[in-house]
């Protein structure tokens, strides 16, 4: 049986996702786990989180988990990063004035302006972004498979990337200004939003991980 490991430094809903591993995928093992060993082992990892990047970067370097992250990162096997995991596998973040992220993806997280309105009715927009909203397959890639062209998915995030290349953006999202909401480098695909809370999109986004084997159409 194949094992699939998600990361627990302790930030992020690690249930929520290893339950909807478990429902897309239930001949795979999936390990909730921090352990380097098992992290480095299992044939996919998954890289969650929810929070500030400072935090998730001084947990991830007490546990010594960044290491770990970067070695998974260049081994070929499959990574997903979600939310904060996606940001953390960034150069840098605004946030706390200069957070320093794993460098695996060339790029920053940027916080979104304030000010900006939405355009369809004038209205301020609100930051953090929560909610439902639209996202715009920017790249042909195994994890897309059977996911319509603009599905919603479910988003809760004050910062979002902006990578140095776009080559590495996957997908786009509009709020307020067009924004990367999905990255991919080689065997490392990343999104903004949150699959384990986006109801049949998510779960598909899931299953196609759970089944992908590294590589890129």
């Amino acid at each position: 049986m194949s094992t699939i490991a998600v990361i627990d430094y302790g930030m992020g809903n690690l249930r929520s996702v290893a339950k909807a591993l478990e429902h897309v995928a239930p001949n795979v093992s999936v390990l909730v786990t921090a352990d380097a060993d098992e992290i480095l082992s299992a044939e996919r990892v998954v890289f969650p989180g929810v929070g500030a990047l400072r935090d998730c970067m001084a947990e991830l370097q007490r546990l010594q988990l960044d290491r770990v992250v970067k070695e998974v990162a260049a081994s070929g096997k499959p990574l997903l990063g979600i939310c904060l995991g996606m940001q953390a596998l960034l150069d840098s973040s605004e946030e706390n004035g200069g957070t320093r992220g794993l460098g695996t993806i060339s790029g920053q997280a940027l916080h979104f302006a304030a000010g900006q309105v939405d355009a369809s009715n004038g209205e301020p927009l609100k930051v953090p972004h929560m909610g439902w909203n639209q996202v715009r397959q920017a790249a042909l890639h195994p994890l897309w498979r059977d996911i319509a062209q603009d599905s919603r998915f479910y988003f809760v995030h004050s910062y979002y990337v902006k990578p140095v290349s776009q080559v590495n953006s996957a997908a786009m999202t509009h709020y307020g200004q067009d924004f990367t909401s999905a990255l991919v480098a080689d065997n490392v695909f990343a999104v903004q939003f949150h699959p384990e809370k986006s109801q049949q999109a998510g779960l598909t986004l899931l299953r196609n991980f759970a089944e992908w084997d590294g590589g890129c159409l």
